[in-house]
């Protein structure tokens, strides 16, 4: 159960789809109601298929290029403590990539959002797939898989959840709110990323014969 909230935390944080309420509001403003609730059932399943393919093909990946663990978790940490540096300060969107006038024209050139801008970069960046294949390198047990498997359906619930009453979150939070809330989340992915730089330094001394 700790690891799987552990899991689960750190996926949501990093993923932060309150940040992503904004964006999918504003490129969904003219849909229905049925169309908004497809859009984000759609980009819950395309987020879920990036985090299974992230985590499941992590060992291959690293294998690929040649890289250790321990690089991979001080690159993803220092993802991690941008995404959070970006949350901190209100500029998660230009962090990610969608500045407003780019999101206003999307609204008007894209006849599906589900994948992209919303999947990627929004949802599921760099940060959380790095955070991924790490966990793919650390828990190997069948019971671990399991756990984060269950983390990562969970947290693709949420994010189904939460763009489906987005405009009803805007509505009841506020732009006020929302920030709120990214700012306290943003501080908690800046810790995440910290931690997994300090692990891994920590472990690379270790080894290190003086």
């Amino acid at each position: 159960m700790e690891l799987f909230l552990v899991a689960f935390g750190a996926l949501f944080s990093i993923m932060n789809p309150l940040g992503t309420v904004p964006v999918f509001v504003a490129l969904t403003q003219e849909h229905t109601k049925k169309e908004r609730a497809l859009t984000a059932f759609w980009t819950a399943i395309d987020v879920l298929v990036i985090l299974m393919l992230s985590f499941f093909a992590g060992k291959y990946i690293l294998s690929f290029f040649g890289i250790s663990l321990n690089a991979l978790k001080i690159a993803g940490g220092m993802i991690i403590t941008s995404s959070g540096f970006a949350l901190l300060t209100g500029k998660f969107r230009e962090h990610k990539g969608m500045k407003r006038q780019k999101v206003q024209d999307d609204i008007h050139s894209r006849e599906g959002i589900s994948l992209t801008p919303l999947a990627i970069p929004m949802l599921a960046g760099p940060g959380t797939i790095s955070l991924l294949i790490t966990y793919n390198q650390e828990f190997v047990l069948t019971s671990q898989i399991l756990t984060i498997v269950g983390s990562i359906l969970l947290a693709a619930v949420a994010i189904y959840i939460i763009l489906k009453s987005a405009h009803f979150i805007v509505k009841f939070l506020g732009a006020s709110g929302i920030n709120a809330l990214s700012r306290i989340i943003g501080f908690i992915v800046i810790a995440i990323g910290v931690e997994y730089i300090i692990s891994s330094v920590v472990d690379i001394l270790t080894k290190i014969d003086f």
